[in-house]
Formats: C-alpha cells, structure tokens, sequence
C-alpha cells in the first residue's frame, strides 16, 4: 500500500492566461490540500505569469509552494517531459495538469485510492475519463468508455486517458523521471501522456484507467489536441492515417521509447522492437507480423484503422 503523501502538480503553460484562474481555483478546491505546483512557461505573451504570482502569494498563506519556471521552449511534450525530469527526489505523487480545464474536487483524491491498492515498488500510473465540454464549461459529453484492458500491446497503438487526469505514484515518479530525461536526449515523444502510458505498461507496472469522470476538460480554439469522441474524431483519424501522421507519431514515440529500452521488461523490449522493425517490411509481411503481435486499440473501428493502416506503412 502507498500511503497519503504531498502531490506535486506540474503543469505546462504556453499564452493559457484566459482560462488560467479556473484551473487554479480547481486546485485549491481538491478535498486533497497537500499539494504544490510547478508551471513550466513556454514563452507566455500575455498575463498567465501575472496570475500565477498572485496565486502563489495568495497559497503561500496555505503552507504550499507555487514556482514558475522558464520552459525549454519545444512544444508542450517537451515542455512536460522536461518537468518530469526535473521533479526532486521522494516525491510521492505527481499529477498532471493542462492550464485550461477544470479539476472535479475529488480529482487527486480518487487517483490516490486507486494508486494505494499498488505495491509501492510497483510504478503505477492512473486516468480517467472527460467531461468534455465547450468554452464557457456548458454541454457535458463523457468521454469513450473503454472496455478493453490496459496493457504495453494497447499502449503501442493508442493513448487511454488525458495527461489533465493522469497520477502516478512514487515508484511511477522514478521511472519517468529517469526515463524523461532519456527520451529528451533523442527529441521527446509525440505526446507526454501516451508516452507515460507505454513507459509505464512497458516496465511491468500498474495502469489503472478509471471510468468515472474527474474534470471538465475544456474544448476551443487553442487546444493542442480536442477531444476524441463522436464522427468529427473518427474522419480526424482517418486523415491521420493517410496523412502519415499517425505513422510520424508512432515512429517518434518508439524512438523515445526505444531509448529506456533497458528500463522495459524483457517481453515487451522483444515486442518493442519487433514492432519497430515490422513498420520497415514488405506488406505482406506487415500484415501477417502485425497481426501475430497481438497490438490493439480499444473499440471495434479503432482495431480496424490500425489494421488497415498497417496495411498501408502507415503505422
């Protein structure tokens, strides 16, 4: 069992001041009050760093540290991997934040009960499913439910949950810890809450995806990347099929990955690189190879965008 300790919020910041204020309000209104927040400012033009030093004023009165750091500048997974690697030692719980949703109040408290049931040299990783909703917060749509388990043959071919909901434990601050630093050495992965997935599924730890809702996760102009539901999602992922997106994506997250090779277990180092390899064969052996790996994606259209894109070399 791990037990309570102190979260360290860390959250990449990028020009994010228009919804900044609610997203701190949420952390302040968690039922977990122990925790601290670091911000990683990639540059911010406008009044995000103004906000934050009144916000780190006004929770210094609380007993929690609020610091802001210059980002490296790179995008937001660079930004966040570069806060991973960053994080001190015996830091017991790290939970990831994006500047522009809203954290449900028991956001931290059900991760930590989900993560306390793991062993504590076990890392383990938790998300959870969305609210997505519009700009002004109305327009409540759940997130996919997911029915499949976590696992390293999903977690190749597909992101289960949100960073904006994602804790780890203290064993699962350690490996990402190193790990980050090692995938920073060779560019970084696609995404920061994908590579989490795979890194963590990979070494032989603890995914736990949980079904209920944990925050408002805010859609609108400036996203990163919008939500994942309905038919505007599915042609998007079309598209990045066919665009070699996808393909682009999982070259670069096996490339991350593939440098904390060593960290994975035996198994799924195997099944790392054969994968890696299999992207480079001829068709027929693309299909037949992957079809023996085993890889899946949740949902029945989803198995199929990746069989056919296998097809294809796009994957």
């Amino acid at each position: 069992m791990t037990g309570p300790g102190r979260v360290a919020i860390l959250m990449g910041l990028c020009n994010g001041a228009a919804h900044l204020q609610d997203q701190l309000d949420s952390f302040v209104a968690q039922t977990v009050p122990d925790w601290d927040l670091t911000v990683s400012d990639d540059g911010s033009g406008d009044d995000g760093p103004a906000i934050l030093a009144r916000f780190a004023e006004a929770q210094e009165a609380e007993g929690r540290m609020v610091r802001l750091v210059a980002g490296p500048g790179q995008g937001f997974s660079v930004n966040f991997l570069s806060l991973l690697a960053s994080v001190p030692d015996g830091t017991d719980w790290v939970a990831l934040s994006d500047q522009d949703d809203v954290w449900l109040p028991d956001r931290l408290h059900r991760g930590q009960r989900a993560l306390c049931g793991v062993s504590p040299e076990t890392p383990a990783l938790y998300g959870s499913a969305s609210w997505i909703v519009d700009e002004d917060l109305t327009g409540h749509r759940a997130s996919p439910l997911f029915h499949r388990p976590p696992s390293f043959r999903n977690a190749l071919v597909q992101s289960i949950a949100g960073g904006n909901t994602m804790l780890l434990n203290r064993s699962g601050v350690d490996l990402a810890r190193a790990a980050a630093a090692e995938a920073l050495s060779v560019g970084g992965p696609a995404t920061h809450d994908w590579w989490l997935y795979q890194l963590v599924s990979g070494a032989g730890g603890q995914v736990i995806r949980d079904e209920t809702q944990t925050i408002l996760y805010r859609q609108h102009g400036q996203n990163q990347y919008g939500s994942n539901r309905g038919l505007g999602a599915a042609v998007s992922r079309l598209r990045q099929v066919f665009s070699g997106d996808l393909g682009a994506w999982v070259a670069q997250n096996n490339r991350a990955l593939g440098a904390s090779a060593h960290r994975l277990t035996a198994e799924n180092r195997a099944l790392l690189d054969r994968f890696s390899r299999l992207r480079t064969q001829h068709i027929v052996a693309r299909v037949q190879g992957f079809r023996g790996l085993g890889l899946y994606r949740q949902g029945r259209a989803g198995q199929v965008a990746i069989s056919f894109a296998a097809a294809l070399g796009r994957l």
